[in-house]
């Protein structure tokens, strides 16, 4: 089954900071899930919000880290 994703973020901004993790741009994360890129940037705040982080570089540490423990499914 799939597993709820950590840290109290949605479905969709854990697949957003997965993204992340895999180092795509905001237009290939927003292309790769069929959503607005005004949308993208609005979960990443959200993500970013929820972790305490204010960087990309360290969303993708934080992303790694997370998907090694919990799985990216």
């Amino acid at each position: 089954g799939v597993r709820a994703p950590p840290l109290d973020l949605t479905v969709r901004e854990w697949q957003v900071l997965c993204l992340i993790g895999q180092q795509l741009s905001n237009a290939q994360i927003a292309n790769r899930l069929c959503l607005s890129l005004a949308t993208i940037k609005t979960h990443i705040n959200r993500v970013y919000s929820k972790l305490g982080i204010q960087q990309r570089i360290e969303a993708v540490q934080r992303a790694r880290a997370l998907v090694s423990i919990h799985g990216s499914d």
